[in-house]
């Protein structure tokens, strides 16, 4: 049972014991091991070669570390993307001249439960300054994750710190190339989390519901809501009947295998030299999307303004064309400048998307099995905001009219409709499923601009 104020080596002991509880095996203290690095060459080789040809597993190892290498001016940023393309869609090898290409996965991202999950502890890097990580989580012997330790009176940002310090050249910036979620907390504050370079602003709270904490809730009716004491505290000091405290609840949730590999492969983007992944919002919202629409069915995903709106959308299509034969996605938006931006947001994470310049562009490009991606206004340019339910649906209502006598939508249709509480009233949607009678509609809008609208949506 975790208690506040414990030093740093016992939170560092039981959280150990706690990746062992999930599913890692401990590879034990890695302070004195020589040759510590961010691929692992044994465990790595050794998970290969069980699994495919020994020439197929050199090359694929062979050209993991070319990409994680940084000499000759590479960056960081460009080294991990490197790295990653290989994680997420295989090595092509091929053994010798003229034989076929073969891929090679790294990991099996199908089967978690056929991956090597392990953790070491107080791993020292050699670099220009040696550095001591203290956990990394390895899978298949590459280092997929790093987390640093604080006892509970210190701040978790002091090992958000330390982690960004480690990425700078002048320390072991190479350890890094691989690293896909670098992670800090204590006791008191739980998990923080972000990636690589992620500045320290930008690491986030796992957040989810924690049964323990609202069992303390319940158990304790006169605590005031607003007491500027954090009541999370209590969860670390055994007052939670028995449950995880609140950084063993975070890590459980982050670090479990299954989830782990999920985050990695379903929630990253390296979008114009920023490296992202996901805040619990967006993972939760893109999760009850995909299985709606495993189900044939559409919905709408609430967000607040700066809540990361367009990566939801990125991560849900992205999800959507590997998971549904014949898939195509339309994103719709009622504004010139939200049509630019959406461009914008695919163009950046290297995902090509048509914009459509005209109605009849848009039919046209319905009308064909290709581009899958594609954007598109819901009405003529020029509109102002009060005319666009009406602009909107005369625009489409003018297309259904124009169709081509052999007009059928082609593939399995998608929209997306941005600020769909502007432009998503009852006709102008009927006059969007006429257009496209088989498509899946998923709404993409923001928190009501009145307080009666926010009374009335929570009633």
């Amino acid at each position: 049972m975790t208690s506040i104020g414990q030093r740093e080596r016992d939170t560092q002991d039981r959280v150990v014991k706690l990746f062992q509880t999930l599913g890692y095996r401990s590879l034990g203290n890695w302070q004195d091991r020589p040759g510590n690095s961010c691929i692992d060459d044994t465990l790595l080789g050794d998970w290969l070669r069980n699994r495919v040809d020994p020439a197929l597993a050199n090359g694929a190892l062979r050209q993991l570390k070319q990409a994680a290498a940084m000499g000759d001016g590479k960056k960081l940023y460009q080294a991990n993307q490197d790295v990653y393309a290989k994680l997420r869609y295989g090595v092509k090898v091929r053994t010798g001249q003229g034989d076929n290409t073969q891929t090679v996965w790294l990991i099996d991202w199908a089967h978690p439960e056929n991956n090597d999950f392990a953790v070491a502890e107080e791993v020292t890097v050699r670099g220009e300054h040696t550095k001591r990580p203290d956990i990394v989580l390895y899978v298949n012997g590459i280092a997929l994750a790093v987390l640093e330790l604080k006892r509970s009176s210190v701040s978790a940002s002091e090992g958000i710190r330390q982690n960004l310090d480690n990425q700078k050249p002048e320390f072991i910036r190479d350890f890094f190339a691989t690293i896909q979620l670098v992670l800090a907390g204590n006791d008191s504050e739980g998990l923080r989390y972000g990636t690589v370079e992620t500045p320290e602003r930008h690491f986030y709270r796992w957040k989810e519901q924690n049964p323990a904490y609202r069992r303390w809730k319940e158990q304790n009716p006169a605590y005031r809501a607003d007491n500027t004491t954090d009541d999370r505290k209590h969860l670390n000091a055994g007052d939670d009947g028995g449950g995880l405290g609140v950084l063993d609840f975070d890590l459980t949730h982050v670090c479990q295998p299954a989830r782990l590999l999920e985050l990695v492969h379903d929630f990253i983007v390296f979008d114009e030299g920023v490296k992202k992944t996901c805040r619990p919002n967006q993972y939760f919202g893109v999760k009850a999307a995909q299985a709606r629409v495993t189900d044939g069915e559409g919905g709408i995903i609430w967000h607040t303004q700066g809540s990361g709106k367009s990566l939801t959308m990125v991560w849900l299509a992205k999800w959507i064309r590997e998971h549904v034969a014949n898939a195509r996605v339309l994103v719709i938006t009622d504004r010139t400048e939200l049509d630019e931006q959406i461009e914008g947001v695919f163009l950046g994470v290297d995902e090509t998307i048509a914009r459509t310049t005209s109605g009849a562009d848009l039919v046209t490009q319905l009308n064909q099995a290709q581009p899958w991606l594609m954007c598109s206004l819901v009405h003529k340019f020029g509109h102002q905001d009060d005319e666009t339910e009406a602009a909107g649906r005369d625009f489409f209502h003018a297309l259904t009219r124009q169709l081509p006598a052999d007009f059928s939508p082609k593939g399995r249709l998608f929209v997306f409709v941005d600020e769909c509480h502007r432009t998503q009233s009852g006709k102008l949607h009927d006059a969007m499923k006429k257009l496209m009678p088989e498509a899946v509609f998923i709404g993409f809008t923001g928190t009501p601009l009145l307080k009666r609208d926010k009374q009335k949506s929570i009633e």
